[in-house]
């Protein structure tokens, strides 16, 4: 079963790239980030022809999250994030697939830190580690996979240096990653590349791209029930060289079969 994550910056005006990607690398699941569009302009009918039913939140100019299933249409779960009932952004959205339960997120940016959007994010963080440790008391295999927006350590920013005072990297964003990681969740990637400096995002500033000043903000978190299965995962780079790309590229991993529960002994 292969998962992949997606901030595409603008479903539509992405979609050509969209597609171009899901048919050379054939996902099971994709959850997508930063739709840029309302729900009634959500791009259904092309996806349903490349093969993947969907759910989405969308939200006009703004966020937005959907999740995408090969050859099936997910069962949606959960649309938002408990714990604001004020909190009107379109990113969080939960659903079956296949029998892993998906959850998809565009965690805010919060720049610029400290401020309001900063401490926005920060209860953002603090709704998720909620939510994420409810998840896990169920026992069920679960993915929490999307645009974090955060470099978890000094290995996930070309020039960690420059990014002390930012929101991605301040202390606080960084201890709440750990937290969460804490309740019992794997960092997918980070676990199958331990020191490796992988990057995810790209700036299309600077020449970040072409100098590959990247940093790794896109994560897929593992329950520990679902640890076990991780076979591989990697970034397809290639997809932020396309024309018309998006800043990120699609990150992935690819999970091995359920393992078979042993039938009891027979008394004889």
């Amino acid at each position: 079963m292969k998962i992949a994550t997606f901030n595409v910056n603008g479903v539509n005006g992405r979609l050509s790239v969209l597609l171009h990607w899901l048919a050379e690398a054939e996902p099971d699941v994709v959850c997508l980030q930063e739709l840029k569009a309302p729900d009634e302009k959500f791009p259904a009918a092309a996806l349903e022809a490349a093969g993947y039913g969907a759910i989405w939140h969308g939200q006009k100019s703004w966020n937005g999250v959907a999740i995408l299933a090969r050859g099936a249409d997910p069962i949606e779960t959960r649309r938002g994030l408990p714990g604001d009932r004020d909190d009107t952004h379109s990113r969080y959205i939960e659903a079956a697939v296949n029998g892993v339960l998906v959850g998809c997120l565009y965690l805010p940016n919060g720049n610029p830190a400290p401020g309001p959007k900063f401490d926005y994010k920060l209860r953002w963080f603090d709704r998720l580690l909620a939510h994420a440790e409810s998840l896990l008391a169920t026992g069920a295999p679960i993915v929490l996979a999307g645009d974090y927006n955060v470099m978890p350590t000094d290995l996930d920013v070309y020039a960690p240096e420059r990014w002390r005072d930012d929101a991605l990297f301040r202390p606080e964003v960084r201890d709440a990653y750990q937290r969460l990681l804490a309740q019992g969740w794997t960092d997918a990637l980070r676990t199958l590349h331990p020191g490796e400096r992988i990057y995810t995002f790209w700036d299309y500033f600077r020449n970040r791209w072409p100098r590959d000043a990247g940093l790794r903000i896109d994560h897929l978190l593992l329950s520990p029930v679902l640890a076990p299965r991780l076979r591989a995962g990697g970034v397809d780079r290639e997809v932020r060289g396309m024309e018309k790309a998006s800043d990120h590229a699609p990150t992935w991993i690819a999970l091995g079969p359920e393992p078979r529960r042993r039938r009891p002994a027979r008394e004889g």
